[in-house]
């Protein structure tokens, strides 16, 4: 099979890059893929973080693609398509995450429908900081699919508020295998200056507001002297508001912060010190840091928002906080540390999960139903 698919590759570097080379390195296995890249993926004044690319420093899997969609530029919404209608796939494949995406995607599917099956993978319908153009821009985008393959329940019943006879299938968020192994847990924590024989609380990831990065710190304040917090990631923004709730808590001495963007090769030391990772999220839908938490068997607390409890909460991998609130949170960090069974059948659970969410069985189904959608057209 020929297949397409449409979205972010190396140079551009994050999380939705990382899949797409893992989704791009699996489909080529038993078919013939080609990728089809941003020439420029946002303008730059409407990026938050430090920027868009792989650096020097970077470890990102190079990914052979075609650099086409300028999403700033309408010129090449046609320049695409026409690209990929020439190559003649049987399946084109677009990631939808952020409805700025929706006037460029919508266009080039819309026109390929005709030409062959339109999948798209949908990380969000509504978007996390919302706006009113959102809901008409999607609807604009979904339009121009066969179907959609949804990472979790809670993206679903986005997607059917907006689109009630959309055809789809829930296919959740494979595991992340890229970043190796633990190493040893004091190596890792030398190498990180924070102090050995701690209880470590990991917040992992990019530093948005919806990640409640305040809530957790908050939170932290109220724990004991042996616990320690660890934030690592690249914020989205100032982190000046965080900043002075760190300063105030009474407990910065004990709250190590990493403000930049974690190379891959990096991963595994933040992960090897962790005894739990906290995703304080004030919503959701799914999240990629959870499946690399699934990859270091690092089980999670998380908040009871988008499809959290679904991932985590209901497959015994992890503690769903009663509120999104310090109190809440703390109560459950708490409950984690009480009691040393916990973390055991949590990391059971973990591995359960592991031979469930592999990217060899994330593009079989895939492919099985870009099929069904092929047959019923």
């Amino acid at each position: 099979m020929r297949i397409a698919i449409l979205s972010c590759f190396y140079p551009y570097r994050g999380g939705i890059s990382q899949f797409n080379a893992c989704l791009y390195g699996e489909l080529s296995k038993g078919n013939i893929v080609k990728a089809f890249n941003f020439r420029r993926q946002y303008p730059d004044f409407l990026f938050p973080g430090k920027t868009q690319y792989v650096t020097s420093d970077d470890e990102a899997v190079p990914v052979e693609s075609e650099a086409l969609l300028d999403t700033a530029n309408p010129f090449s919404y046609a320049t695409t398509m026409k690209a990929i209608r020439e190559w003649r796939p049987d399946l084109l494949i677009v990631r939808y995450w952020m409805t700025y995406f929706a006037p460029s995607l919508g266009f080039i599917t819309r026109h390929m429908k005709k030409h062959c099956t339109v999948i798209s993978i949908l990380d969000n319908v509504v978007p996390h900081e919302r706006h009113f153009f959102d809901r008409p821009f999607t609807r604009y985008f979904l339009k121009g699919s066969h179907g959609h393959v949804t990472l979790c329940e809670a993206v679903s019943k986005d997607l059917l508020e907006l689109a009630p006879r959309a055809r789809y299938a829930v296919i959740q968020h494979p595991l992340y295998s890229h970043f190796g192994e633990k190493v040893e847990r004091q190596a890792a924590e030398k190498k990180l200056g924070i102090r050995s024989g701690m209880k470590n609380i990991l917040f992992f990831g990019l530093i948005r507001e919806y990640k409640g990065l305040d809530i957790l710190i908050e939170a932290f304040k109220g724990l004991g002297e042996e616990y320690q917090l660890i934030i690592a990631g690249e914020p989205y923004g100032s982190f000046d508001r965080y900043r002075e709730l760190i300063d105030s808590s009474g407990c910065s001495g004990r709250i190590h912060t990493f403000l930049q963007y974690v190379r891959d090769s990096e991963v595994k030391d933040y992960f090897s010190v962790a005894d739990v990772t906290v995703l304080p999220y004030r919503s959701a839908t799914q999240s990629g840091i959870s499946s690399i938490s699934y990859h270091f068997e690092v089980p999670m607390i998380v908040t009871d928002v988008g499809g959290m409890k679904e991932t985590i909460g209901d497959r015994g991998t992890g503690l769903l906080a009663e509120a999104c609130s310090p109190e809440a949170i703390r109560e459950s960090i708490l409950r984690y540390f009480s009691d040393p069974e916990i973390a055991a059948i949590c990391r059971a659970g973990i591995k359960k999960e592991k031979e469930r969410l592999s990217w060899e069985n994330f593009c079989r189904q895939l492919l099985d139903f870009s099929a069904q959608i092929k047959n019923n057209l």
